[in-house]
C-alpha cells in the first residue's frame, strides 16, 4: 500500500460548510421547535452520511437484480427489514416506547396502492433513484439529480390535487401484521418472508453466474468510516437503527416524500394558488402543516440533514464535484422520471422509504404489495432505459 494512500486527505471547505449547517440546523430548529426535532435533523444527518458511503440505493439494486440477477444489494434491504422487524414489532405492540407513544405506517390496500407504486418503480429507473437516493445524490453533488427533485415535488403536488378520487376506489381495510398475528407472530411471518426473498436471489444468482458475487474489497480501510466507502451490510444495519430513532423520537417511522408534497403545496400558495380545498389537504394533519412552518414538519427537517448529510460524506471522500453538463434526453428522463416518483408516492401512500422500509417495518400488507407493484414498474422502467441513456447500462458504483 503506498505512502501517498495512508495520508489523511485534508477536508474540503464543503466539509466544514455542510457540517455547519447541519449544527447550525440542529441548534436553532431544536431551540424553535424542540429538542426532538432538533435530534431529528442530526438522524437525517446521519442517514445522509449511511446513504452516501454505502451507496445504499433501491433503484440500482433492482436494475442489477433484473439484468444481471446479481442480488447483493437485494439480500442487504432484507437484512435491513428483518433488523427492522425485529426492533419495531414490539415496540408497536406495546404502542410506546422510551415513553413515547409510537404507531407504524399501515395503509389501505387498493388501486391506488398498486398504479402509484408501479408508475414509482418506473420513475425510479427514468429518474435516476428513488426517494431516499434523490436526496443522497443531491447532497453528493448530482446534478441531474436536481432535476429529479424538482420535477419530484411537482409531481407530489400533483398526486395530492387527484388523491380523493384514487383513494375513493375500491380498497381493502388496512392490515397489520403486528394486530393479525401479535409482535412475535407477526416477526415469524416477516423473517420468513425476507428469507425466501434472500433465497430466490441466491438461486437466481447461482443459476445465472455460477457463483455469487463478491464484495468489493477496499485497500485502505483505515480512514473509511468518515471518507467511506462502507460494505454494504454496514449501510442496511445504520439504516435499521437510524430508522428505529426515528420512531422513538418522533413517534412514528421515517418518511420523505410528504414533505416534498409539502414543499409544492407551500411554493404553489406563494404563486397565488389554493390548496385548501383539495382533499389531501382537507385532513387535520395535513391542513395543520399547510399553515405551519415548514421548518416545524419532522419530514422537512429530516430530509434537509439527509442533503447536508450526504453532502459531509462527499467532501469527506472527495467526491463532491458537480458536473451541469446533462445530454438533453437524460434531462427529459429525470423530468418524467421525478414526476411519476411524486405523483405516485402520493397515491401509494408512500415511497421506498414510507411504504416500502418503514411500510413493511410497520407490519403493514400495503408494504408487501407496494414491493411487487413497484418491481414491476422498475422491470418496465429498465426496458426504457435505452431510449434515453446510452452506453453501458450497468449502474455505477454511486447510482442510487
Amino acid at each position: 500500500m503506498s505512502e501517498l494512500a495512508l495520508t489523511p486527505r485534508r477536508p474540503a471547505p464543503t466539509t466544514w460548510v455542510a457540517g455547519a449547517l447541519l449544527l447550525v440546523g440542529v441548534i436553532v430548529i431544536g431551540s424553535a421547535f424542540g429538542v426532538r426535532l432538533g435530534a431529528l435533523m442530526l438522524v437525517g444527518g446521519a442517514l445522509g452520511m449511511a446513504l452516501y458511503h454505502a451507496a445504499f440505493g433501491f433503484t440500482a439494486a433492482w436494475r442489477v437484480f433484473i439484468t444481471e440477477r446479481r442480488g447483493r444489494g437485494l439480500r442487504a434491504q432484507m437484512v435491513m427489514l428483518a433488523i427492522s422487524v425485529l426492533l419495531f414489532f414490539p415496540a408497536l405492540g406495546a404502542g410506546t416506547l422510551f415513553g413515547q407513544e409510537v404507531s407504524g405506517f399501515v395503509a389501505p390496500i387498493g388501486i391506488s396502492v398498486v398504479v402509484g407504486a408501479f408508475l414509482f418503480g418506473l420513475g425510479m429507473q427514468l429518474g435516476g433513484g428513488c426517494a431516499s437516493g434523490t436526496l443522497f445524490t443531491v447532497g453528493g453533488g448530482n446534478a441531474r439529480m436536481l432535476i429529479t427533485l424538482v420535477f419530484f415535488i411537482i409531481g407530489s403536488l400533483i398526486g395530492t390535487a387527484h388523491f380523493s378520487w384514487w383513494t375513493s376506489l375500491p380498497a381493502f381495510q388496512p392490515t397489520s401484521l403486528v394486530s393479525e398475528f401479535g409482535a412475535g407472530g407477526g416477526i415469524a411471518v416477516s423473517l420468513a418472508l425476507f428469507a425466501a426473498i434472500a433465497a430466490l436471489t441466491v438461486i437466481l444468482e447461482k443459476r445465472r453466474h455460477g457463483r455469487m458475487e463478491a464484495a468489493p474489497q477496499v485497500e485502505s480501510p483505515q480512514r473509511r468510516w468518515l471518507t467511506g466507502p462502507w460494505p454494504i451490510l454496514v449501510g442496511a444495519v445504520a439504516l435499521a437503527l437510524l430508522n428505529f430513532a426515528t420512531l422513538a423520537l418522533a413517534g412514528r417511522p421515517w418518511g420523505i416524500t410528504s414533505a416534498f408534497a409539502l414543499w409544492g403545496a407551500k411554493g404553489f400558495e406563494w404563486l397565488g394558488g389554493d390548496v385548501s380545498q383539495w382533499g389531501y389537504w382537507q385532513s387535520a394533519g395535513n391542513a395543520a402543516a399547510l399553515d405551519a412552518s415548514v421548518w416545524s414538519d419532522i419530514t422537512t427537517v429530516m430530509n434537509v440533514g439527509i442533503i447536508l448529510g450526504a453532502l459531509v460524506a462527499a467532501s469527506l471522500a472527495g467526491k463532491f464535484a458537480p458536473n451541469f453538463r446533462i445530454p438533453l434526453r437524460s434531462v427529459t428522463a429525470a423530468i418524467i422520471g421525478g414526476l411519476l416518483l411524486g405523483y405516485g408516492a402520493r397515491l401509494a401512500f408512500g415511497c421506498n422509504i414510507g411504504a416500502y422500509f418503514s411500510g413493511i417495518a410497520s407490519g403493514s400488507l400495503h408494504g408487501w404489495v407496494w414491493l411487487v407493484a413497484a418491481f414491476a414498474g422498475n422491470m418496465l422502467g429498465v426496458k426504457l432505459r435505452p431510449l434515453f441513456f446510452s452506453g453501458d447500462a450497468r449502474p455505477a458504483a454511486r447510482s442510487c
